[in-house]
């Protein structure tokens, strides 16, 4: 397997154009296709994920492989359930073990057709398109907002649309406003009519003209490696809103009391190193999930003892990523509890080195990503499989390279 070892500079100085937004993406690629539009969305990311979406709307082949993209599996089961003819969607091993029955069971009740090929509850999945007749529906509101995006971006091409009812609390709510600002860039009339319903009018989509901002989740690992450089620095990432509707902006709050500082410019964000503040965090991540490893990482390297909570939805993300963050931190030296099944803290907890065998990453994405910067202060780290990036950010390790890391890869044994 590849194996990458790491050789942070002490500080960084850079610029760096950040990948396009991959849910910015795969929400404007649907409702393209939804309004029969002819150019395809500027800026569009060329990562794993937005790739395979825009290989399955071009192409709509009888079999369709997302491989491991969840948020494809997610949005093209609703898409096709009202797009005219018969597919099969299936995706990677992982893929084919993660849920979707609560999605599946949703599209039923508004009248699709959808079938299991293998595994009652889980893809390959066997959807015939047609016309959906009915238009209320509910769902618990802890459940994934893909599956509530990917029934609203939808309801406008429903006969009577859409009342999408949900209960008890709602997880990941900007995920839902986001979707909501893209639908109505489109044309729809989408919205929240109460404090638990949102109501979407049977009104086409218009083909309009949208420019996908840069990724504020690719952000955050830049806010990360300047947290931890010994000696700071600036970086300047051009392409990000104040105003953006992306949850994970949120981290521009988040990673003040840890040193980063936030300037907004014409061009984008200029990140600086401030005082640190934080003796100790306890943040509710159920709406900023994949946030989660990024201050996971940052916190235990910096010593702030953290305790975060709603984080139940790491487990059925690309891998469990509770356990994955719990056994990769102690080859660092920390000592991760995991209560609940949604918390995970660190109370400065520490244990011998076992970075030996390099930082494993579970074919995801965000592992290679949130550990890479602790290469500042653990000499001689290692990463593997560091190809895993792709999925999210392709050109992640030339962007370190050009902040001053120097990447040395080799092929090792597989252990």
């Amino acid at each position: 397997m590849k194996q990458l070892n790491l050789i942070a500079p002490t500080a960084l100085d850079a610029r760096i154009q950040l990948p396009s937004s991959k849910s910015l993406c795969n929400r404007a690629l649907v409702l393209h296709a939804l309004a029969k539009g002819q150019c395809l969305p500027g800026n569009l990311s060329d990562c794993d994920d937005t790739r395979v979406m825009v290989r399955a709307l071009r192409e709509m082949t009888p079999v369709i492989d997302i491989l491991a993209a969840g948020t494809a599996m997610r949005f093209l089961t609703a898409y096709l359930s009202v797009t005219p003819g018969t597919h099969v969607l299936t995706g990677t091993e992982r893929m084919r073990q993660r849920p979707i029955r609560i999605l599946v069971d949703a599209l039923r009740q508004l009248g699709a057709r959808i079938d299991y090929v293998e595994n009652e509850g889980f893809p390959p999945l066997h959807v015939t398109g047609g016309t959906l007749h009915e238009s209320r529906i509910t769902l618990p509101g802890n459940v994934s907002s893909q599956y509530i995006s990917a029934l609203l971006m939808i309801a406008p091409v429903l006969e009577n649309g859409l009342t999408l009812t949900l209960t008890g609390e709602i997880v990941s709510r900007p995920y839902i406003d986001m979707t909501l600002r893209l639908m109505r860039e489109f044309g729809a009339s989408a919205c929240w009519t109460a404090e638990n319903e949102l109501q979407v009018d049977p009104q086409p989509y218009c083909p309009t003209p949208y420019t996908v901002e840069s990724d504020w989740s690719a952000a955050s690992y830049w806010y990360e490696l300047l947290a931890l450089a010994p000696q700071g620095g600036t970086v300047v990432l051009p392409g990000l809103k104040a105003d953006s509707p992306q949850g994970d902006a949120r981290i521009a709050e988040l990673f003040l009391p840890l040193g980063v500082a936030t300037e907004f410019t014409a061009e984008g964000v200029r990140l600086t190193r401030t005082a640190r503040t934080a003796e100790r965090i306890d943040t509710d991540f159920t709406h900023q999930p994949d946030m989660a490893q990024t201050f996971v990482v940052t916190c235990a390297l910096l010593g702030v003892p953290f305790r975060f909570s709603g984080l139940q939805s790491l487990k059925i993300k690309e891998t469990d990523r509770m356990a994955a963050l719990i056994a990769e931190m102690r080859k660092l030296g920390y000592v991760l509890h995991e209560s609940d099944g949604s918390v995970l803290s660190w109370d400065g907890g520490r244990c011998p080195e076992e970075k030996a065998t390099g930082i494993d990453t579970y074919e995801d994405h965000r592992m290679a990503l949130a550990f890479a910067p602790a290469a500042f202060l653990h000499e001689g780290l290692r990463i593997n499989r560091p190809d895993v990036v792709s999925k999210s950010y392709p050109h992640y390790w030339e962007d370190l390279e050009k902040a001053g890391f120097r990447l040395e890869e080799k092929e090792v044994e597989q252990c």
